[in-house]
């Protein structure tokens, strides 16, 4: 049998193995110089798609209120729009909400006065308010019909279908199932979702609000645009 020489290197390799921890240690350097690379190219690219106008990670931005208040509602309600926002934040409630809720009750009209008593631009009931208030002044009425409307939302545990329930027909709606309800409560809750939720997407004079003149809303508003001396 021929006899090969021991090749002592690969013994000595055997029997005193390096540290993985070593080998790993001489990688690092290796492994460095790829990140590094790689992250060079990232940014590469991201300076010339920037050169180009195009940001792949940039987000677009979402409507602000005042072009939804603009775009969603109609010109009567949007006359409002600084002032609904202030009484939203004093509320703690999305102006979107308010402003849903000022349409289908007065389409912002401040002298609004309903054949049950209702009045102003959110048409609150005489009994809530304080003897010697003008129930026609808008922040009154504000203060006092947004009240009622927070004490709803706080109930329905942000539900905007029943804040607008228990705003309509009363808090005690709000628990009631729905088939329950009055039938202008049922009404009003339709039309209010869909207001507002087609408001919160950003839609301009929406399916929801165009159905809502037809049917009857537009007598409203065409009394609110001469009060505000709009046409």
């Amino acid at each position: 049998m021929k006899k090969h020489p021991a090749n002592w290197h690969h013994y000595h390799a055997f029997l005193h193995p390096q540290h993985p921890w070593k080998s790993q240690k001489r990688k690092l350097p290796y492994y460095f110089f790829a990140l590094a690379m790689a992250a060079g190219g990232t940014w590469l690219m991201l300076f010339l798609l920037g050169a180009r106008g195009i940001y792949p990670f940039r987000t677009q931005p979402s409507p602000s209120t005042d072009n939804l208040l603009a775009k969603a509602f109609t010109p009567s309600v949007s006359y409002w729009s600084d002032e609904i926002r202030t009484w939203a934040d004093v509320w703690d409630l999305d102006p979107l909400l308010v402003a849903t809720v000022m349409q289908i009750e007065s389409c912002g009209d401040p002298a609004a006065l309903s054949p049950a008593g209702a009045q102003g631009l959110f048409q609150v009931m005489p009994y809530h308010f304080e003897p010697g208030e003008d129930p026609f002044d808008p922040d009154t009425n504000a203060r006092r019909g947004l009240a009622y409307l927070h004490q709803s939302y706080l109930l329905s545990d942000g539900n905007i279908e029943l804040t607008l329930a228990g705003y309509n027909g009363g808090h005690g709606q709000i628990p009631r199932e729905k088939s329950l309800w009055p039938g202008e409560t049922q009404r009003y809750t339709q039309w209010g979702t869909a207001i507002f939720q087609e408001a919160a997407l950003g839609e301009e004079g929406g399916k929801a609000l165009s159905a809502w003149l037809t049917a009857g809303g537009w007598r409203l508003c065409k009394t609110a645009e001469e009060i505000l001396m709009l046409n």
